[in-house]
């Protein structure tokens, strides 16, 4: 593989999603054009569209992940049991991520840094603890203090994973696990740090926050509800709206040379980033700001769009989204046909601040197994672009661009290469 300047290897990468809790079952499902996107409830006229963790449980994960170690599994439920789902599930991709690196104790613990994607992640959990302190004010736990911060995502983890380097939070709604890939890609190009363990936990909604996003249009919540898996339709001519998504991701970065040295497998590497912003608050998207995100990305890879072979498009099924990114492609791209362009969430729902580092896991799956997942909901395209299909597609890949774009007027794109 050809080294470019400041890339960085990808050592490990974990994903706990309703389509699998492990890269292969992952890898499968996309291929399968498998979604997780259910209704709570056919009876409920009101209920929202979701691929939800609903169910999850450490006990079980830790049976699947650590059937050999049952201390470690013990654990677990000793350390995360009582937090809020964001770190739960923080807490076992993690966990995944650093035992498939190979790393030891010592390595953790002095040369690695956590940075943690999103913000405002626990919201569920804050709603109901204020709805039950309503009711019943003397059964509020003490422990609240805690359980409702970001922060407590970061103890979690460090405590489970023996990290004791820097470590932080960083938000961008739904551009944040972009951007989180992003800054740790940087801090181990720059040296700040041998090695950095992105995470992006499950981001949770209350009932507040999704009829919000109901009451803006934002949400796909009415055509085709007696068939769930077809409500989120990106660049087709009768998308709707977003579909909610709840799914878990963590990426162990280092530089090439170090995981060379230490015979550590590379899945993958970031080649190149770039993040712009549009200087306009609101929801309303902007092609250029998201164009000028995607060159940034291919200018400090050294590359070209020719050099690109697959889009992992932010397409969120949305009325002006698509229509937008689908503009800024044609930006970038221009007429290509021998480019392939999907979007994943059709499959896992849109997974908010963790969805950017899912998709980033989604794109390195595609590229190692050297095929596009299908556009399962693509009937009618609304552009002319060079989308993959309704089934899988087997093409020679070596290297992809994946986009976020985030309310607030905020882009964030990677370039990832594989060796070919």
């Amino acid at each position: 593989m050809t080294h470019i300047p400041g890339a960085v290897a990808v050592t490990a990468a974990s994903v706990l999603s309703p389509l699998a809790d492990d890269l292969d079952g992952f890898t499968a499902a996309l291929l399968a054009g498998r979604s997780a996107v259910t209704l709570p409830s056919a009876n409920d006229e009101a209920c929202l569209p979701v691929a939800s963790l609903d169910g999850f449980t450490l006990t079980e994960w830790a049976a699947r992940h650590l059937p050999a170690d049952p201390a470690a599994g013990l654990r677990l439920r000793k350390v995360a049991g009582r937090a809020a789902l964001p770190a739960r599930t923080a807490a076992c991709v993690a966990l995944r991520a650093v035992r498939d690196s190979g790393l030891d104790a010592g390595q953790l613990a002095e040369g690695t840094a956590l940075l943690v994607a999103g913000s405002n992640l626990a919201l569920a959990h804050q709603a109901e603890t204020v709805l039950g302190h309503d009711r019943a004010p003397n059964r509020l736990r003490a422990s609240y203090a805690l359980t409702h911060l970001d922060a407590d995502v970061i103890g979690v983890v460090s405590e489970l994973t023996g990290i004791h380097g820097e470590g932080w939070a960083l938000g961008g709604a739904s551009a944040s696990g972009t951007l989180a890939l992003v800054q740790g890609a940087r801090t181990v190009a720059a040296g700040w740090a041998e090695r950095v363990l992105v995470v992006a936990p499950a981001a949770e909604l209350s009932p507040v926050e999704a009829e919000a996003f109901r009451r803006t249009g934002a949400l796909a919540h009415e055509n085709l509800r007696d068939e769930p898996a077809r409500m989120c339709r990106p660049f087709d001519r009768d998308r709707q709206g977003f579909v909610r998504g709840q799914a878990a991701a963590a990426v162990l970065l280092e530089r090439p040379g170090a995981a060379r040295a230490r015979d550590a497998e590379v899945l993958a590497e970031i080649v190149g980033h770039g993040q712009r912003l549009d200087a306009r608050r609101g929801t309303e998207p902007d092609a250029e700001g998201q164009a000028a995100a995607m060159r940034a990305a291919l200018a400090t890879a050294g590359l070209t769009p020719d050099d690109i072979d697959y889009v992992n498009a932010h397409g969120t099924g949305s009325v002006l989204g698509d229509e937008t990114e689908a503009a800024s492609l044609h930006k970038v791209f221009g007429a290509r046909t021998d480019l392939r362009v999907n979007s994943t969430k059709p499959l896992t729902g849109h997974c908010l601040s963790a969805a950017g580092l899912v998709e980033a896991v989604a794109t390195i799956a595609q590229l190692r197994a050297r095929a596009v997942h299908p556009n399962p909901n693509l009937r009618h395209p609304i552009a002319d672009l060079p989308l993959a299909g309704r089934t899988a597609e087997r093409r020679p890949l070596r290297t992809a661009l994946s986009n976020s774009f985030a309310f607030g007027g905020i882009n964030a794109s990677v370039v990832i290469r594989v060796q070919p």
